[in-house]
Formats: structure tokens, sequence, C-alpha cells
């Protein structure tokens, strides 16, 4: 019995254009109640990134794929198909790297690998929507002598960030401070940049606060003025925005407030011509607010939730859907002084016609460091299998 235990470093959260590493341990494990103890031999072991693309048959018409056939492997092959068993298609992947061949492991003792590897920059971003899921793995494929092939599958997830791609990175960097006294390879220095850069972009990008008024108005006449400072956020940020109700003609009853992301399928992959978008609501703010000046909302963006992006085949775009309750007529209260009290009673009118009305406001939602996004990921950063 062997163990292989794959640890991820950082995080299960990375940039694409990142360097993934991976410390990839084999065990053999000696065991107290075992009278007898054996080495053990591996024949060889490598290591794989790939992305698995899957969409709804009732939602996506995606061509055939020639890829199919490898979805299943047979027993005594010896080809490493990291993607084997999984459903879906492979869109993406990394060329395979060999970890070892020929590997012997006395009792109590273990070899540690390790694998690093750049995440392709061009590639989607890790998604599960209603429609399509793109789903990211580094799959670590072992076979003992004379033994059917073993995979360690290790899930992670990828954000893409727009204009990491067309960046160049200064080719002199004689100027540039250093330790002399750090050896640092060059891959990781590169990779230490790119996250750098990213996290400057990402402020720079949502940062920027200016002014946006809005009029709420119906058919009958104004109802008041929403007002938000920005419009471009980092996932795990807040959505704050505040409405004036005072200068409104029409009395606003109440309103609600729903942080919702718009899934959309290309025109050519439409299982049926003009099929409806599918909406997900990640956070609302509901109130009443009838006699209301002013109220404001806060709407947190999931650290989980997916930024918005468009591939091929599907795009992905946030919005502020706003609802409001109006009232038809005038909604003045009623005063009514008991016989042999002096109190008065304020009580509300039974019945009152509304008018109801909606309004989309599109947002811009952007990723975030991915070492923040870590601590809130459904993935772990250690996996293992026993072969």
């Amino acid at each position: 019995m062997i163990e292989v235990l794959a640890k991820l470093g950082r995080g299960p959260v990375f940039l694409a254009g990142e360097v993934l590493e991976c410390v990839i341990t084999f065990t053999n494990p000696l065991s107290a109640s075992s009278t007898s103890a054996s080495s053990e031999m591996l024949a060889w072991a490598s290591a794989q990134i790939h992305c698995q693309f899957h969409a709804s048959e009732n939602r996506v018409a995606l061509p055939p794929s020639d890829g199919s056939k490898h979805d299943v492997q047979a027993e005594n092959e010896t080809v490493f198909v990291p993607n084997r068993g999984e459903r879906g298609q492979c869109i993406l992947s990394t060329p395979p790297k060999i970890l070892f061949c020929d590997l012997r492991l006395d009792p109590g003792e273990s070899k540690s690998y390790s694998y690093c590897e750049t995440l392709p920059i061009d590639g989607p971003p890790s998604f599960r929507g209603q429609s399509v899921k793109y789903v990211y793995k580094l799959t670590i494929g072992c076979q003992r002598v004379n033994s059917p092939i073993k995979l360690l599958r290790v899930p992670f997830r990828v954000l893409v960030l727009h204009g990491l791609k067309d960046y160049q990175f200064p080719q002199d960097e004689a100027v540039a401070p250093s330790n002399p006294f750090l050896e640092e390879e060059e891959g990781l220095k590169k990779d230490s940049r790119l996250a750098d850069l990213a996290t400057e972009l990402l402020m720079v990008a949502t940062s920027r606060r200016s002014l946006h008024l809005y009029n709420i108005s119906n058919s009958r006449g104004k109802v008041g003025t929403f007002c938000i400072f920005k419009t471009v956020y980092k996932i795990g940020e807040d959505v704050i925005g505040t409405f004036n109700f005072s200068e409104g003609d029409i009395p606003c009853l109440q309103f609600s407030v729903s942080l919702q992301t718009e899934e959309s399928i290309q025109e050519e992959f439409q299982r049926r011509r003009g099929q409806p978008v599918s909406f997900s609501m990640h956070a609302r703010h509901q109130e009443a607010c009838l006699h209301t000046a002013q109220s404001s909302f806060s709407l947190p963006i999931p650290l989980s939730s997916t930024p918005g992006f468009t591939t091929n085949i599907v795009s992905l775009k946030w919005r502020l859907h706003f609802e409001f309750v109006t009232s038809g007529e005038s909604t003045g209260t009623c005063l009514v002084r008991g016989s042999q009290s002096e109190a008065v009673t304020w009580t509300g009118v039974e019945q009152i016609e509304v008018d109801t009305f909606s309004w989309d406001l599109p947002i811009k939602v952007l990723p975030t460091n991915p070492i923040l996004a870590s601590y809130v990921s459904q993935f772990s950063s250690t996996n293992s299998i026993t072969i």
C-alpha cells in the first residue's frame, strides 16, 4: 500500500497566468500492527492540468467532439489520460510532466516531488452555472507494476482578469531592486510580478468613484432618485446605494434590490432560437418605505461567485434588479379619536391601489486577490489517495 498526498502550497485559487505549485508525496506507511513489511514499487507517476467543460443538453447545442472516445480508459492501458471517466469535454490541457520512473519505497520511507505549471492565460474561468460548467483539475496518475493506473484529482479554482495577457514585462531588470542573498527562479519571479500587477490593476479599476444619479419614475410621475458612487466592483466588496424619496410626486410603498447574474448562451449554440437567459440571485434587500424620505442598502458580492466573463459559448453579466411598489392614489392616514379618551390613534387605510415596475442597472464585477478567495473556497488544499 502506498499513500499519495498532493498539497497546494498557496491555496486552491489562482489567477490565470500564475504558476501553480503542488508538492506530491509518496509514502510507504509502516503500520504498527503489521508483522512483516516489504518494499513497494511504482512504475511511474505523471501530472497534468486540464479544464473540463460540461453543458446542459436542454439549453446548449454543441458540435460533436472527437475527444469523447478518450473519456474511458481500459484497465490494462498504460497511457495517462487525465480526464478519463469525466463528463463533458476537455477543452484545455497542459503538457503532461513525468514525476519519476521506477520508484522503490522501503517501509516507512517517503519521497516528495514538486510540480509547477503556468496556468494558461487564455482559458475560461472556473464557473458552475445553470447551462455550462468550467472545472479545473490537477490530475496525478501513478501505476504499480502490472496494475491499473490510479488517478488523484486535485480540483482548484481559476480567476481570469482581462488585460494581463497583453502586458509585456520589461526585459532589462538590471536596475530593479533585488536581494543578492536569495536565489529566485525566473518563473516564480514573473509569477510574483503578475500577482502584484493584477492586484494593482484591480485596485485602480475599483477605486474610482464618481456620483451616479438616476431618476426613478413611472408613467404617473417621479418616485424618487437613486444614488450610487461606482459601478465597478471586486468579488467580496459591498454594493452600496441610497434612495431619496423626499422629492418624489408618487409615494413609494416598498422597494427591493437584488444582486443578480445573467447567464446567456451565444446565439449559435442555443438549443432553441430566442431561448431566455438564466438569472441567479446572490443577495437581496427589501424594505417598506411609506413616509420614508431616505433609505439605503448594502449587498455583499460573495467571494465564491464568478466575476463577469465571455467565451465563445456563454457570457456572464452582473446587474442590480430593482422592483418598486407605488401608490395609485393619495395615501393619507386616518385619525381616530376615542369617545371617552383624548388619545389619538393613527391607522392606515384598509385598501389601496398600487402600481409595480422594475428597473435593471448593469454593473461590472472583477476578480479579487486569489489568496483572499482561498479562505472561502469549497476546495481543499490537500488531497490524498491510497493505491
